[in-house]
């Protein structure tokens, strides 16, 4: 087979030297973890594991109860039966996706508040006047916890279920129909056991994101093991301690990672059959309203509720005292850095997939599919962990750079280690997935054919990739940075722990906020996080919708 021109080798070079550094976090957690000593792990075991570890299981196991049962449902729901409203919640259940989780935390201590404005309102509709004369359910609380990540996480299982049961389970659920089977029959002998594998998907996406949260675990005072490496590494200066616990919270991810590909084995045995649109059946009077209500609930709790209060506080904000300029400075920093890492994301995840490609065609990917993958990591570790991984390497490499530039008289300074620099390193290889995921997808579409004219044409390897490929991947590519950039916008415990002294984001600037208790202050930082989070629902409630249209009539 004829070779690109030039030196392809290169792309080789650049995509494994890009899947070492993805793994120098994990290499240099477990050098640091090495480091303590035995009696820190005695300290741990003692004081910390047991009830951290605990905590983490607790929250994880509720977690998976409330979005299986609630992303699931409403996904059968919306599929399944068709009821005044069911278009309008079929897109409005994603609603909760761009809300991240501190920030529902945030919201509903506010307004659980036995001064806040739910207290308030039920009292006078009551005609109770004192506060005390009605109790509420606290969210400060595990349970509180469990209920309030899994009312914004269940979209993840609603995604993966509902978009199994438009396309797979239509032909069964009408051969069963045909014979007698009653509805709720139907759901648990025929479509629940077709849904388990995208069940089990959506699950462990959504357990990831609550092992990787850390602002609404604090706000809510539940210690999981996340907020233990953060507490652990601040506020005791016990950097090889959360290694340690760092090192144990990655069994749990690598066994929810287990679970993913599991699942996803299941799956695509599953998309071997033949699509069949499901017919939905028209529900009447009490049944339809009922159906309208048990759609409604999620979104209320998930979104319109936190999005409603929000909205009204910074209002309120807004009119009395205008915007800080430390807000303004939050928010153009935000900007800044999501750009940063945005692009350093794009650009690396073309060399590693592009790599691939090449090495494909000439039949020895191995190479670069592991360099894919190790690529690929940062998303599933989470981002307390991520940064605590980057601290041997950025130090590294800030003391091998100064000796460098100490012949220059360059006199030594930090480079990476508290520096923008370091954030956005951060930010690229914890959303790096995200970027790979996108191009791979738009590469697939691009047939090989191409390649091969180009390279009959003596075209080098670099401007095929840019005369030809690049744009054609255009719609990919502005997937990969709408959703890059959104996610950094959000992102916040690696930005606690790695932002340069004095420098805030949107997600830090409302950490610090709620931990002041200066709600109407933070609820404008909160309100542009969600306004932003708002763009990729959108975009994947218009993807459900064309789907629906093909699907189901």
């Amino acid at each position: 087979m004829p070779r690109f021109p030039g030196l392809t080798g290169g792309w080789r070079v650049a995509a494994a030297g890009i899947g070492l550094v993805a793994v120098a976090p994990l290499l240099a957690l477990a050098w640091q973890a090495g480091g303590g000593d035995v009696g820190q792990w005695s300290h741990l075991m003692a004081h910390v594991l047991p009830r951290a570890g605990l905590n983490t299981l607790w929250v994880l196991a509720g977690v998976a109860l409330v979005v299986g049962v609630v992303g699931t449902g409403t996904a059968w729901l919306v599929t399944a039966f068709d009821f005044p409203g069911r278009r309008t919640m079929a897109w409005a259940l994603l609603l909760p996706l761009a809300v991240p989780t501190y920030i529902v935390a945030y919201v509903y201590l506010d307004l659980l508040h036995p001064l806040g404005p739910l207290h308030a309102g039920l009292r006078a509709v009551l005609g109770i006047d004192d506060p005390r004369g009605l109790r509420l359910p606290d969210a400060r609380s595990l349970a509180g916890c469990i209920v309030l990540l899994g009312f914004v996480l269940y979209p993840y299982v609603y995604l993966t279920t509902r978009a199994m049961f438009m396309t797979q389970a239509g032909g069964l659920l009408d051969a069963a129909r045909s014979l007698g089977t009653p509805s709720a029959a139907l759901f648990h002998r025929v479509a629940l056991p077709l849904a388990r594998p995208a069940i089990a998907v959506g699950m462990v996406l959504a357990l990831l994101e609550a092992l990787n949260d850390i602002g609404a675990s604090e706000f809510l005072g539940v210690q999981t093991l996340t907020v233990a490496i953060y507490t652990t590494w601040i506020s005791r200066s016990d950097l090889a301690g959360a290694a340690q616990i760092a090192i144990g919270m990655l069994a749990i991810v690598l066994a929810l990672i287990a679970l993913e590909r599991y699942g996803r084995r299941r799956q695509r045995y599953a998309a071997q059959r033949r699509p069949h649109p499901m017919q939905p059946r028209r529900l009447h009077g009490a049944k339809a309203l009922a159906a309208f209500v048990a759609a409604l609930l999620p979104v209320l709790v998930g979104f319109l509720l936190p999005f409603g209060h929000l909205a009204a506080s910074a209002w309120t904000r807004w009119r009395r005292e205008g915007v800080s300029a430390q807000l303004v400075d939050s928010l153009w920093n935000t900007l800044a850095v999501a750009l940063l890492a945005t692009l350093a994301a794009l650009a690396t995840a073309l060399v590693v997939v592009w790599a691939l490609r090449l090495a494909r065609a000439l039949r020895r990917p191995a190479l670069e599919i592991a360099s894919v993958r190790a690529a690929g990591l940062g998303y599933a570790i989470p981002g307390t962990v991520l940064a605590l991984g980057l601290l041997v390497p950025f130090a590294m490499f800030d003391a091998g750079l100064s000796q460098a530039l100490s012949s220059f008289g360059i006199g030594p300074r930090l480079w990476l280690m508290g520096s923008v620099a370091g954030l956005v390193i951060a930010y690229t290889l914890r959303f790096l997935t995200i970027a790979i995921g996108n191009l791979e997808a738009g590469f697939e579409r691009i047939p090989v054919s191409m390649d091969d004219a180009a390279r009959s044409l003596g075209t080098t390897a670099s401007a095929t990739l840019r005369r030809v490929h690049v744009p054609l991947l255009r719609p990919a590519l502005a997937a990969a940075v709408l959703l890059v950039f959104i996610d950094v916008m959000k992102e916040l415990p690696a930005t606690l722990l790695l932002r340069p002294p004095g420098f805030d984001t949107l997600a830090t600037w409302l950490y610090a906020d709620a931990a002041r208790g200066a709600y109407e202050e933070g609820a404008i930082a909160a309100l542009l996080i969600v306004l932003a989070g708002l763009l990729p629902v959108i975009l994947l409630a218009r993807a459900g919708h064309r789907m629906g249209r093909h699907h189901v009539a």
